[in-house]
């Protein structure tokens, strides 16, 4: 039986997460959906820190990642989630509206497994976000054990 992902949606805009989550349920992606709205939240869960929800040991889990985010920016959380050993399983795909070559080379550098841009106009918004969808229900994503 194949294992069931979360997917998390670390994004500060209130309407680009609503719309993001709005589009993989159109994509039927039926997922349980954890969104956090800045980096250090994302950081907390996953590294099992702070007074808030953490991930659970055996879980299989996919990134959503904006780059703008208050507190700590998608770029760090990045970073610290490919050099801990059992989070570096864990896809992320950075969702942002920005497309500047050096920082798409950056993110993939660091580990990210796909990098995608927000576009402006809201029909390729909506499309990319369904081919999104599309994209997780034939993904295979290993489970994170490990404690920290």
């Amino acid at each position: 039986m194949k294992q069931e992902i979360h997917i998390i949606i670390a994004e500060d805009d209130d309407g680009h997460a609503a719309l993001i989550k709005k589009n993989l349920r159109r994509a039927g992606i039926e997922n349980e959906i954890i969104r956090f709205a800045d980096g250090q939240q994302v950081l907390d869960f996953l590294l099992r820190k702070g007074a808030g929800p953490h991930r659970q040991a055996g879980d299989s889990f996919l990134l959503l990642l904006d780059i703008r985010m208050p507190k700590v920016d998608g770029i760090e959380v990045l970073r610290q989630i490919k050099e801990d050993k059992e989070l570096r399983k864990i896809p992320v795909i950075m969702v942002t509206t920005t497309d500047d070559p050096r920082e798409v080379e950056h993110c993939h550098l660091l580990g990210c497994s796909n990098y995608i841009t927000k576009p402006v106009d809201y029909d390729k918004f909506v499309n990319a976000v369904r081919q999104l969808g599309l994209f997780l229900l034939i993904v295979e994503v290993p489970s994170v054990d490990g404690e920290h």
